[in-house]
């Protein structure tokens, strides 16, 4: 079963759980047409990231090909950006760290921690060069303080493992999109969303879409 498949078929166990029939197919054009939009509406509202970064890839496969999913979390775990792409060089690596300092909720860098990947020095001196971050900024090229970041991919690879892998990457990347916003809610990213508390996270989710008074 692929990931796609089992991620709708659990969510619509979840609905018959609640009383509610709803084909998994629904589910699944739900997730696509919603998960983009919900990262977007919950963007403006995230609150500011602290400076010392943590930067890391994981692995996600899409139509039998690996693929390349950029994580960043600061040093208390919140969630500072994500960017699927096909390839792991400087270039991708330089359009993830650029994605991150552009990002609305995050600091301006004083030091970002990432695992011995060429690609990162490259990536940071060219972004240098163009001014987009300070020289100031320390690269620090160490295994194991990047260990926060990996565990936080934990939580993507529970959700993506069981199944084989997404049919494309369009449908990948609306995924992902909803599993990393759900995260962020559920680590307290949000103001007055507490950690934890489902039942805020679902006011302020059906907050964002006009569905209360």
């Amino acid at each position: 079963m692929r990931c796609a498949d089992f991620s709708k078929e659990r969510d619509s166990l979840m609905m018959r759980e609640r009383g509610l029939q709803v084909d998994h197919t629904t589910i699944y054009r739900w997730v696509q047409r919603y998960a983009p939009e919900l990262k977007k509406r919950c963007r403006p509202h995230l609150k500011t990231t602290s400076d010392s970064w943590r930067v890391d890839e994981t692995y996600v496969n899409v139509k039998g090909v690996w693929m390349y999913l950029y994580r960043a979390v600061d040093f208390q775990g919140n969630t500072l950006e994500f960017h699927l792409s096909t390839t792991r060089d400087t270039q991708a690596a330089k359009r993830f760290l650029g994605k991150a300092l552009n990002a609305s909720h995050t600091s301006i860098p004083r030091m970002i921690t990432v695992d011995k990947n060429a690609a990162y020095p490259k990536a940071l001196n060219e972004l240098n060069a163009a001014r987009a971050v300070p020289a100031s900024c320390e690269l620090r090229q160490n295994k194991y303080p990047n260990n926060l970041v990996e565990q936080d991919h934990r939580f993507i690879k529970r959700l993506v493992k069981p199944g084989m892998g997404f049919f494309s990457f369009e449908t990948a990347w609306r995924t992902l999109q909803g599993y990393e916003v759900m995260h962020m809610l559920r680590k307290g990213q949000v103001p007055k969303v507490d950690k934890g508390d489902s039942l805020s996270q679902a006011a302020f989710i059906a907050r964002l879409f006009g569905a209360v008074a």
